[in-house]
């Protein structure tokens, strides 16, 4: 079953060189969540402030800076993994750097079928 780790914290919660070797803890974490069979992709974000969004209405695109809720956390990055259930999930998620700092949300996935393949 797949999980989606949606990794949120506030824009300033990691000084230069914490966020560094942090960064380097999620890329071992991968590594390791690789050789157990339930990696299936994981990225940070660039800063919120690089970020638009879009909504359509009537038709109407309407884009705006920044994202779309008003929030301290910020949704920093993501892990995708394919587990056994939610405890297994969690116990990912509680492995995760971010989650010292900030905020994991798990969320199952919905997986559909005929979809194209994903591309890496």
């Amino acid at each position: 079953m797949k999980f989606m780790l949606l990794v949120y914290a506030e824009a300033d919660a990691w000084e230069a060189e914490a966020r560094k070797l942090a960064t380097l803890e999620s890329v071992a974490l991968c590594h390791e969540l690789d050789a157990e069979g339930q990696y299936c992709s994981a990225a940070p974000l660039k800063p919120v402030t690089t970020s638009v969004s879009v909504r359509v209405r009537k038709g109407e695109a309407l884009i705006t800076d920044g994202p779309f809720a008003e929030t301290t956390e910020h949704l920093g990055g993501y892990f995708l993994v394919d587990v056994d259930d939610m405890d297994a999930a969690i116990a990912v998620a509680r492995r995760i750097p971010g989650a010292r700092v900030g905020t994991v949300e798990v969320r199952p996935v919905v997986e559909l079928t005929d979809l194209p393949e994903s591309r890496s």
